[in-house]
């Protein structure tokens, strides 16, 4: 049976109620969705509880590969963390060395699976530097140059002529890419049920519809069209509404630092615990499952405990 993935499952956890217009409908201040400090403030350190629920019936023999546990490293500490699997099944975690995603594999023949993961997480977010620059494709680290190519899911190449239309003549930096998110943010409306598994970037500017994983993919491209390197973050994020649910935003390779950027404006960007890095979707998926499994219930929480400045 062919394996499925699924990066964030809001087609099956959040009510179908069509925004009125656009993302912006679901979002008393931008403001608040963006780094919360600028240079010369200091970074603040925050620390978050994690408690993920995942429950699956496995009809035959099933292989699962998830990625649920938080990211151990950039700028995030995990200070503990526990999984129970019920049955207790043999499972393997590996850690992929390049970049540190960590892919738990489980094999079940048949009945009901849960998964439990907890966590506590500390996060320390640097202060925003409004005169980030772009850099200059021959000065970029060498492992960063597969983030200017196009992917399955986010065309830059099929792009490159619409994004340098609509941002090619705008300063560079930082204040480009803010542009390029207020753009999706007011054009692109967040709805369930207008993409699935395989719409790409193109498919979300055509049909100007999606969810998070679309909106950070349109984001992706247009960046990457501008020889900006970029990527998709997935984690584990709070949602005044909807309900909780893993969530896709992006990075951009700015003043020689990745800065993080969501263009639903639906979770404030210093609140989501990393799970997973990549270069569109296929990446980060937080399961991938080869064979006859249906998930029955999904619960991603997250909890705020404390911030340091």
């Amino acid at each position: 049976m062919p394996a499925t993935s699924t990066l964030d499952s809001a087609t099956s956890s959040i009510p179908a109620n069509p925004t009125p217009s656009g993302a912006a409908a679901l979002t008393p201040s931008a403001a608040v969705y963006r780094q919360r400090a600028t240079l010369p403030d200091v970074p603040v350190t925050q620390t978050f509880d994690i408690d993920c629920t995942l429950v699956y019936e496995v009809r035959g023999p099933t292989d699962f590969v998830f990625q649920i546990h938080a990211h151990n490293g950039m700028d995030q500490q995990v200070l503990s963390e526990s999984l129970v699997i019920t049955p207790d099944l043999p499972r393997r975690v590996h850690a992929d060395p390049s970049i540190g995603n960590r892919f738990l594999r489980l094999h079940s023949d048949s009945g009901r699976v849960t998964l439990r993961y907890l966590a506590r997480v500390q996060r320390t977010v640097q202060p925003l530097d409004p005169q980030a620059q772009e850099l200059p494709i021959a000065d970029l680290p060498d492992d960063l140059l597969h983030n200017l190519n196009p992917t399955r899911y986010c065309e830059s190449d099929h792009l490159s002529t619409t994004a340098q239309a609509m941002f090619g003549q705008l300063p560079r930096g930082l204040s480009r890419v803010l542009s390029i998110v207020d753009w999706i943010h007011q054009n692109i409306t967040y709805q369930i049920g207008t993409s699935n598994a395989m719409t790409t970037a193109r498919d979300v500017l055509a049909n100007r519809t999606g969810v998070c994983r679309d909106f950070a993919h349109l984001g992706v491209t247009f960046c990457r069209a501008l020889n900006i390197p970029a990527r998709l973050v997935v984690g584990y994020a709070r949602f005044d509404e909807p309900p909780p649910d893993f969530h896709a935003m992006f990075e951009a390779y700015l003043g020689g630092r990745w800065v993080l950027f969501d263009a639903t404006h639906m979770s404030p960007i210093d609140n989501l615990v990393r799970v997973a890095t990549g270069r569109d979707a296929k990446d980060v998926a937080f399961a991938t499952i080869y064979g006859p499994a249906t998930m029955l219930e999904m619960a991603p929480l997250i909890t705020q405990l404390g911030t340091a400045g």
